[in-house]
């Protein structure tokens, strides 16, 4: 995931927000800093002692309120993430609104259950007295460093879990989304949460992840490029501080020769463009076995000729804008790359006025690629759709195998049970069958990616857990002892009674079984009297 910082700040430390799509300015917002960070955590402890006495039902009341208040202004909430990241209105209620409504109500409502103590079984009959059970405690105070792709539904999740399992909050959003990191802020602030609990700050990216790190939060939730997620690994190594990292993907897409092909074209067109491509877990490379490419690229191009780039004014488009200038040059760059490479290209028709208004860039899709192509190998973030053939399912697999990244990818074919072999076999950290992208809008299922796609989970029952840290009590039920049978004073007959119990529970032989079992007997008859040293 690209996060590139594409900012203007006044003197008076105001960063001024504009609309992508044509540049109108829409917000100012005031800068805040490392003191302003460091007093929000130090109130946020505060709040967060009273907020985790609530009990799981009395949090949940507080988190349905701000679930009521993103239904009943859903409208206004979709407009500012259209103008602030530039994406369409119909993009940003889809992938945002209805999805962390949904994720809100999702958690309110399982928490109590997922995070709820579990007693385990004893793992012998030797241990058999000493009862455990787990407990998840809150971490404390919840660092959360969002970016501009998905400005309103990443940190959502991110704070309901935080929320719902007993955490304060301190949200930064990316600089060039403020405006939806104020609505967020009004959502929260609608429930009348205990005063300090959750805090929003506009800090510059480029201290933003060491000042979080130095600020005395117990956890960090980051989501951005993995660059900056290895400087934030390295940094919060000296605090051992917990991380969970989102950092992309350059996700694959394989389509079977059995697969409906218009599914497959109109789910590759929704997921890889779907907010100009600006997507961790958009499909960027798509492969297809040979029986069907032909039928596949000639229906994609189809589909692709009649999609409409633009500002959305009427909802009547589907691709919006690039949300920052440095990112419209990377789009262009592996773009440009690929056709001095060799690749032949396939756009839909924009109008040039139309282009210029605003960081616009039509859907792209690429043929004749190869591994070299910077789209193939890296992070595009961006409208364009890279298309090879293969020959045979072994070959998409290892192509789509073939990257640094794992964040998410899916398999295309009418055959249940050959998706999900073929899912088994990729190195993702989400796999979808007939689908794709539409996976973080589930909030019962883990979020996360493999290699440099980052660490930890959010999301789901591994989410919400990893909103705690875990504390096991052990209770000895066994009335009348005095000592464990291995406590001291030591002798030769405490030494044979525990190897006898090796001999009971393992013993290969009845008589050897039968030898321990009478060794046992009589250390652990120790156990209840005193016997001096």
């Amino acid at each position: 995931m690209s996060d590139v910082t594409n900012l203007e700040t006044t003197k008076t430390n105001e960063t001024i927000s504009t609309n992508p799509a044509n540049g109108e300015v829409i917000g100012r917002t005031k800068e805040d800093n490392i003191q302003t960070l460091q007093a929000a955590v130090i109130r946020a402890r505060i709040a967060q002692k009273e907020w985790a006495s609530f009990s799981f039902d009395k949090r949940k009341e507080y988190l349905l309120k701000i679930r009521d208040f993103i239904v009943e202004n859903a409208d206004e909430i979709s407009e500012v993430i259209s103008k602030d990241n530039g994406k369409t209105r119909t993009d940003a209620i889809s992938t945002e609104v209805l999805s962390s409504a949904m994720a809100i109500n999702y958690y309110a409502k399982n928490a109590k259950k997922i995070l709820k103590r579990k007693h385990l079984k004893a793992g012998s009959i030797l241990t058999i007295n000493k009862r455990s059970y787990v407990d998840r405690v809150p971490y404390g105070v919840i660092g959360i460093i969002s970016p501009w792709n998905y400005p309103f539904a990443i940190p959502f999740h991110e704070i309901a879990m935080a929320l719902i399992a007993g955490n304060a909050v301190i949200l930064k959003t990316a600089t060039q989304t403020l405006e939806v990191g104020k609505i967020i802020t009004r959502a929260v602030n609608s429930a009348n949460l205990p005063d300090g609990l959750f805090t929003f700050l506009n800090i510059p990216g480029s201290i933003a992840g060491d000042a979080f790190i130095d600020s005395g939060i117990d956890k960090l939730f980051f989501t951005g490029s993995v660059a900056v997620g290895k400087k934030l690994t390295l940094k919060a190594s000296e605090k051992l501080l917990p991380l969970s990292l989102e950092l992309g993907g350059n996700d694959a897409m394989i389509v079977c020769k059995d697969a409906d092909v218009i599914r497959a074209a109109n789910g590759a067109l929704w997921a890889g463009l779907s907010n100009a491509g600006q997507s961790c877990a958009g499909i960027e490379r798509i492969y297809v076995e040979q029986e069907i490419y032909s039928d596949f690229i000639a229906l994609l191009k189809h589909k692709l000729k009649r999609l409409r780039v633009g500002q959305d004014v009427d909802y009547n488009v589907e691709i919006g804008a690039i949300t920052t200038k440095q990112q419209l040059e990377t789009v262009k760059l592996h773009l440009q790359d690929a056709i001095e490479k060799g690749a032949s290209i396939t756009s839909c028709d924009v109008d040039e006025t139309t282009i210029n208004k605003g960081q616009l860039h039509p859907p792209v899709i690429i043929e004749n690629v190869n591994d070299e192509m910077l789209t193939m190998k890296d992070e595009t973030f961006g409208p364009l759709l890279a298309v090879e053939k293969v020959s045979s399912i072994e070959e998409a697999i290892t192509k789509a195998n073939n990257s640094y990244l794992g964040l998410t990818a899916s398999v295309w074919t009418k055959d249940s049970k050959k998706g999900k072999e073929i899912a088994s076999k990729l190195q993702a950290g989400a796999v979808m069958i007939n689908d794709h992208l539409m996976s973080h809008g589930l909030a019962e299922t883990p979020w996360g990616g493999f290699k440099l796609s980052g660490t930890g989970r959010t999301h789901g029952y591994l989410g919400l857990e990893g909103m705690t840290q875990p504390r096991v009590v052990i209770n000895d039920i066994l009335p009348g002892v005095k000592r464990n049978m291995w406590w001291y004073p030591h002798n030769k007959s405490v030494y044979d009674g525990l190897k006898g119990a090796m001999h009971l529970l393992y013993g290969k032989d009845f008589f050897t079984k039968v030898s321990g079992l009478s060794k046992l007997v009589k250390v652990f008859l120790r156990s209840f009297y005193d016997e001096k040293l």
